[in-house]
């Protein structure tokens, strides 16, 4: 029987993945939703069937007793809206970027630390159980020793024309959820992902619009190493990650449905990686936050997480070489 009433605000293309996932969760119920452009509200009412559908987000707010709100918007649109349900107590999924830049984020965790509503960043490379079933692995042989990550695609829209305003660099808006990988699968606990202490970056543009490329090199607070590659105006949309342990190294292609390829003692094993050790096979971002929200537990991509990514995001952005330090 569903236990928490759901809004969902903005009702774009981001925004299906998360219908699906509050579809699949017995403890969620989709109540409302409020979106600004009245073709996609009256297509997400077709086809979600919420009980209630608003153009204004304040009116809904005002007048729905929810639980649960995901703010599914532009980065450039999150920050008064986020905000707004933090202010009023709700538990809140924030997508990402979690703001335009890392003050932003800041002013999100501020909001946070003041409600007695919980706050989840949408990062769900975070959630995904092959990546959860590598990363015990990877933790009960103590730890990643070297992380790696790749996130290319064709040119991007993003920062395009009067969009320049609603998103920032693709590195910190889109090609963030392998940065974040990178902390996650280096971290040496199950619930926490490590911090960048240094990083050497190249950061140039292509010829054509839409064409950011990075490279960088990382270093980890806890000892392990990264590298992290993100072109756009390649081949292809490819997204990949590699991870090394000792006496284990594991391959993720994690371009569409996740493939991995294990390593373990000099060997490739055979066996497939355990998902029920790690919440089943349908585990995901929704599911974590639900239980999150009934047993008053922290979700694993929480705002104070988020500000060491977006710093690492920005740093790798700008091309920095040398220390980081996060305030």
């Amino acid at each position: 029987m569903a236990e928490l009433k759901v809004g969902i605000i903005g009702c774009g293309g981001h925004a299906q993945g998360h219908f699906a996932m509050i579809k699949g969760e017995s403890r969620m119920k989709l109540v409302a939703i409020a979106e600004i452009d009245e073709d996609r509200r009256n297509r997400a009412k077709a086809e979600h069937q919420p009980e209630f559908a608003f153009r204004d987000y304040r009116e809904m707010l005002d007048k729905m007793d929810l639980d649960v709100v995901y703010v599914v918007t532009m980065p450039g649109h999150l920050l008064p809206i986020v905000l707004e349900c933090l202010g009023r107590d709700v538990h809140t999924s924030v997508e990402k970027s979690p703001g335009m830049n890392v003050d932003e984020t800041r002013q999100m965790l501020e909001a946070a630390h003041k409600s007695k509503g919980k706050a989840i960043v949408s990062v769900n490379r975070r959630y995904k159980p092959e990546v959860l079933a590598v990363r015990k692995l990877l933790q009960e042989r103590g730890g990643a020793v070297q992380v790696a990550a790749n996130y290319h695609k064709p040119p991007s829209g993003l920062i395009r024309p009067g969009r320049r305003e609603v998103a920032p660099p693709e590195i910190v808006c889109d090609a963030i959820h392998h940065v974040d990988l990178l902390r996650w699968m280096a971290g040496r606990t199950p619930t926490e992902a490590a911090n960048a202490t240094e990083v050497y970056a190249h950061s140039w543009h292509g010829a054509r619009e839409g064409t950011p490329r990075h490279n960088a090199i990382i270093a980890f607070d806890n000892g392990c190493h990264g590298t992290m590659m993100s072109h756009y105006g390649v081949g292809g949309r490819i997204q990949t990650s590699e991870v090394h342990a000792e006496d284990m190294s594991a391959y993720l292609d994690l371009t569409s449905t996740p493939k991995i390829t294990l390593y373990l003692d000099g060997k490739l094993c055979e066996e497939p990686l355990d998902l029920d050790a790690v919440g089943g096979p349908g585990f995901n971002e929704t599911r974590h936050f639900a239980d999150c929200i009934l047993n008053d537990t922290m979700p694993w991509s929480p705002l104070e997480e988020f500000v060491n990514t977006m710093e690492l995001c920005e740093a790798i952005e700008r091309g920095h070489q040398g220390k980081l330090v996060i305030a």
